[in-house]
C-alpha cells in the first residue's frame, strides 16, 4: 500500500544546492517509492547551538512510498551517510545533508528514534513555507 509522505531536506556544508539535488535523486531511487513534487529551495538561517555556521538551503519533497516508516527512516539515513553526513553529530550543528520524515500519511508515531509528525514543524518556517508551496490550491 502506497502512503504519501513529506521529507524535509536541508544542507549547510559543501555545495548545498548539489547536496539537495543529489539527495532528491537518491530518494527517487528508493525501492517502491516515487517522487510526486519538489518545493523550491529556500535559504534560511541556522537554528540551534552554533548560529555562526553557514545558512541552510532547505526544501521539501512529496513522495509516494510503500516503505514502512522505520524502513523509510533507515533508507534516508543511508542516503545521509552516502552524502557525507556522519551518524553522530551535534544537535543543530552543520551538516552536508539532513533528511527528516515530516509526515507519513496521517500516522502519528512516537518512538525513540522516530517521531511523526516531525517535532517542531509549526515553529520552523523552513519547513512550513515549502510545505505550503507543495500543497497550495
Amino acid at each position: 500500500m502506497q502512503v504519501i509522505s513529506y521529507i524535509g531536506i536541508g544542507s549547510n556544508l559543501g555545495n548545498r544546492q548539489s547536496n539537495i539535488k543529489r539527495a532528491v535523486k537518491e530518494i527517487s531511487f528508493l525501492k517502491d517509492t516515487g517522487l510526486l513534487k519538489l518545493s523550491r529551495i529556500i535559504e534560511t538561517a541556522p537554528l540551534g547551538v552554533d548560529l555562526r555556521q553557514q545558512e541552510f538551503l532547505n526544501a521539501v519533497v512529496k513522495i509516494s512510498t510503500g516503505l514502512r516508516p522505520q524502513a523509510l527512516l533507515k533508507a534516508l539515513q543511508k542516503i545521509e551517510v552516502k552524502l557525507g553526513r556522519p551518524r553522530k553529530h551535534v544537535f543543530g550543528g552543520a551538516r552536508t545533508i539532513d533528511l527528516d520524515i515530516l509526515f507519513y500519511g496521517n500516522r502519528v508515531i512516537e518512538e525513540r528514534v522516530l517521531s511523526v509528525p516531525h517535532p517542531g514543524i509549526s515553529e520552523r518556517a523552513f519547513v512550513i513555507r515549502p510545505l505550503l508551496e507543495l500543497e497550495a490550491l
